[in-house]
C-alpha cells in the first residue's frame, strides 16, 4: 500500500505517509476517514513523502476534487519530503487552501510535528 493514515491527538492531527505513486484507490482508503474527522472540526495534516514518485492521473483528479471540496477545512499542512520538487509543492498548494502550509525535510519530521501541535 502506498498510503498509511495515522490519527494523532484524538484525530485533530492526521499523519498521511505516502510512498511510491499514489493511485485513485489510495484516496478511497484515506479520504473517507479524513472527511469524517473534518465534520467535527478543522484538522492539521502532516503529509510525509518517502520515496514518493507522484500521482497516477486518476489520483491527481481525486486530489484536485479533495482540495476544492475542503478548501477551508485544514488548519495547518506540513509537507515532509526528500526532494526539491516536493519542497515546491508547498508553494504550489497555498492558493488551493486556507491552511498554513510549511515544508520540512524528512530529517526534520519532529519539527513538523511540533509545528502542527502549536496553536
Amino acid at each position: 500500500m502506498a498510503v498509511e493514515l495515522v490519527e494523532v491527538a484524538g484525530g485533530k492531527i492526521l499523519e498521511i505517509r505516502v510512498t511510491g505513486k499514489l493511485t485513485k484507490e489510495d484516496y478511497e482508503h484515506f479520504v473517507p476517514r479524513t472527511e469524517e474527522l473534518m465534520k467535527e472540526s478543522k484538522v492539521k495534516i502532516l503529509m510525509s513523502m518517502h520515496d514518493f514518485t507522484g500521482w497516477e492521473m486518476g489520483a491527481l483528479w481525486e486530489d484536485i476534487k479533495f482540495d476544492i471540496k475542503h478548501f477551508g477545512d485544514i488548519e495547518k499542512l506540513a509537507l515532509v519530503g526528500e526532494k526539491q520538487w516536493e519542497k515546491g509543492m508547498a508553494m504550489f498548494c497555498k492558493p488551493f487552501t486556507t491552511a498554513k502550509v510549511e515544508y520540512f525535510d524528512q530529517s526534520d519530521i519532529e519539527k513538523a510535528r511540533e509545528w502542527l501541535a502549536e496553536d
